[in-house]
């Protein structure tokens, strides 16, 4: 979704201002390759940040089980008795936990942090699956520049943008249970007020020669 948007809206931005086929080739794979690579890099970062975080905070909860293992069976109860367990049987139940280090340790983790800790993500996994999707996307609207130029091109970026609005829109309708009509008008909407913006001020630039 943001590559169409973004390169959609470069494109017919670049398209408004000059609707020369090698001026937006170069500014619709420019688009292309700087978003994919910002969002890879934005994701790669994130997700490792994230995940350094997540392990710290294991890390931490390892050791306090080392150094207060009794506090830590005595926290453990309090969370079993705090969801309802019985007092003797949630006593009974953090012992049992507490009596393997990593069982222990695994309990802590998911009840007190809220970490699943075999859910760790992958930062280059992340990093890659963000960099196709939205070079995919932006793709898209560029395609319709190597063939044919001028107002041909235009009307086609413009279908093609709004066909794939329409269709991650109905997807996400889809998946979301939100509705896919209301979803697919509010994906395609969205589209349209950023492409319309950007070759309105696309159209005003080129028509006063502003470069």
């Amino acid at each position: 979704g943001d590559g169409l948007i973004t390169n959609v809206s470069l494109v017919l931005g670049v398209a408004g201002a000059s609707a020369a086929g090698p001026a937006v080739r170069l500014a619709g794979v420019a688009g292309l390759l700087a978003g994919a690579f910002s969002m890879a890099a934005g994701e790669l970062v994130s997700v490792r940040a994230q995940d350094e975080l997540m392990r710290r905070e294991i890390d931490v909860e390892a050791e306090e089980l080392r150094r207060e293992p009794e506090e830590e069976q005595r926290e453990l109860a309090a969370m079993y008795e705090a969801r309802g367990v019985p007092s003797d049987d949630a006593a009974t139940v953090a012992r049992i936990l507490s009596a393997d280090h990593a069982i222990a340790l695994d309990t802590h983790t998911r009840l007190e942090l809220g970490i699943d800790p075999d859910a760790v993500g992958s930062a280059g996994a992340a990093g890659a699956s963000s960099f196709f999707s939205f070079a995919l996307g932006a793709l898209l609207p560029l395609l319709p520049w190597f063939f044919v130029s001028g107002t041909a091109a235009v009307v086609a970026s413009i279908v093609i943008g709004a066909l794939a609005a329409l269709a991650l829109g109905a997807v996400i309708g889809a998946f979301t249970g939100r509705g896919v009509a209301r979803t697919a008008a509010r994906q395609l909407a969205a589209a349209v007020v950023a492409a319309g913006v950007t070759f309105a001020v696309g159209t005003l630039f080129g028509a006063h020669g502003v470069g």
